[in-house]
């Protein structure tokens, strides 16, 4: 974690310097100089010195001003990533930062967000963990108490996410996962309201029930809301969350080999959701939040739904189930035509919904698609860019809508090979009539080797994002998109 701090810096010290004046660190003779500079000749990112029982980090930074702000930033979030593996390697406890040279306040608290969000480990499950954990202290002069207190925020928040989807199954089952989320609320300052099997069959909601159906466990369809007294926005912001615990793909058994040893993390949309809903009402941002989040286990028992079986969503949509791995946008849509009670202003929904769109534009960013206006489309870009948690926009043409048409029923939840991230967006589609947006975050969610400061498996991709555009809609006075008109309610 970052703390603000003006002690004099103990026996480990990061250096921030300009790569070109070497004149300017006061903390070495020519000699040392000489050294330093050959290390940086060899293109070395980052250099330990031990001098008078103390080491010296030296970051050779170097900023190319005429690229985009955002490409910045990102770079120094990376290298932030850099430096945090060179202080484990050297087993440094904590550090202190010195920065020589005129650099802005918004670059060093980019290498700090990279250094803080790096710092991550999930040791739960080892029976003797030897975990590591880097403190850096920075002077108040060098950057604000207010940015640095975001940082944390952020690191925390990412922190609760990642814990959440890289549970096992073994632990997080659907109803153990909503008691999580009502510990997080409760921390956090959010209700919520958690639907039992029993209420969820009340309810009708065919998608859920369905996709529930081969599992021993319950299903659950958690409510969060989060509801400041004074806040901007007339109508709430909803989030949706895909929450399938567990997907083994049901009877259509999943046949990629290795591709079952990732499917605890076929949740992180929903856990996206509880981290970015922590993070705001953590810091008191004045805007009206609703997260809905079905739970559920995708399993091949005795009961599942079997390919070719028609069911009736909560909607009264009949779905020809022809691909029970296709899950994920059946529990989607039910709990997107929840939303309709709301009248909300907008809905925002996460999911690791295809390997279509993993395959179309790898872990660098998501897809996303939907009908709210290219304002609020340019303001996620602007919260995607600037967190690094990009996005590429897909098409909604009406073509696609006549892919999902089933035979026997109103839709199919599965179209042909061609645009499969598509096609499940337009399946989603249907099932709202307010301002949308769909994120398949398949692709960024759960990485199964070392990417940069997002670390291995869970990245808890969408928790920056998330923030970032609620806390740009706070300082916004223009917060209400245009509404979209469709009549499609129950």
């Amino acid at each position: 974690m970052l703390q603000i701090s003006t002690k004099p810096p103990k026996r480990a010290v990061l250096v921030i310097f300009n790569k070109i004046n070497l004149n300017i660190l006061p903390f070495f003779d020519i000699e040392e100089k000489n050294a330093i500079q050959q290390r940086l000749n060899d293109g070395i990112q980052i250099i330990p010195y031990s001098k008078q029982q103390k080491t010296y980090f030296l970051f050779p930074l170097e900023i190319d001003l005429t690229a985009k702000p955002d490409n910045i930033h990102e770079k120094l979030r990376v290298q932030g990533n850099t430096i945090y593996k060179m202080c484990k390697e050297y087993k440094e406890p904590e550090i202190s930062l010195e920065v020589l040279g005129d650099f802005g306040k918004e670059y060093i608290a980019s290498i700090l967000s990279g250094i803080n969000l790096s710092d991550y480990e999930f040791l739960k499950y080892r029976t003797k963990p030897k975990g590591y954990s880097l403190t850096v202290h920075v002077d108040p002069l060098l950057v604000d108490e207010a940015v640095i207190n975001e940082l944390n925020l952020m690191a925390e928040s990412v922190r609760i996410t990642k814990d959440l989807v890289n549970e096992p199954v073994s632990f997080l089952t659907a109803t153990q996962y909503s008691k999580e989320i009502q510990k997080i609320g409760e921390a956090a300052g959010f209700s919520v309201t958690v639907m039992d099997q029993k209420e969820i069959e009340a309810e009708q909601m065919g998608g859920v029930i369905a996709v529930n159906l081969g599992s021993s466990a319950p299903a659950t369809f958690n409510i969060l809301e989060y509801k400041p007294k004074k806040h901007k926005n007339e109508q709430p912001l909803v989030l949706v969350g895909k929450g399938v615990v567990f997907d083994t793909g049901g009877l259509s058994l999943k046949p990629t080999r290795n591709s079952m040893d990732m499917m605890k993390s076929d949740m992180a949309g929903s856990a996206a959701v509880v981290g970015a809903m922590y993070a705001i009402a953590k810091a008191n941002l004045p805007y009206h939040i609703i997260g809905l989040i079905p739970a559920v286990e995708n399993r091949p028992g005795y009961e599942a739904i079997c390919p070719s079986d028609v069911i009736t969503m909560y909607d009264g949509t009949t779905v020809e189930v022809l691909d029970t791995d296709a899950e994920g946008r059946l529990i989607l849509a039910d709990a997107l035509h929840y939303a309709k009670r709301y009248k909300p202003e907008l809905v925002l929904d996460f999911a690791t919904l295809t390997g279509s769109a993993m395959r179309a534009i790898g872990k660098e960013a998501s897809v996303m698609m939907g009908t709210a206006d290219k304002a609020i489309k340019k303001k996620l870009r602007k919260a995607g860019g600037s967190t690094g948690e990009r996005m590429v926009e897909f098409p909604l043409w009406d073509e696609y809508g006549d892919y999902m048409k089933s035979e026997i029923a109103d839709l199919k939840n599965l179209g042909p090979m061609d645009a499969g991230a598509i096609t499940a967006g337009k399946f989603l589609e249907h099932f709202t009539d307010y301002p949308w947006i769909h994120f398949d975050i398949a692709g960024p969610a759960y990485i199964p080797s070392n990417y940069n400061y997002r670390g291995k498996w869970a990245t808890a991709y969408g928790v920056r994002l998330l923030f970032k555009f609620v806390q740009n809609q706070c300082k916004d006075d223009n917060t209400q998109p245009e509404k979209k008109s469709r009549n499609n309610a129950r």
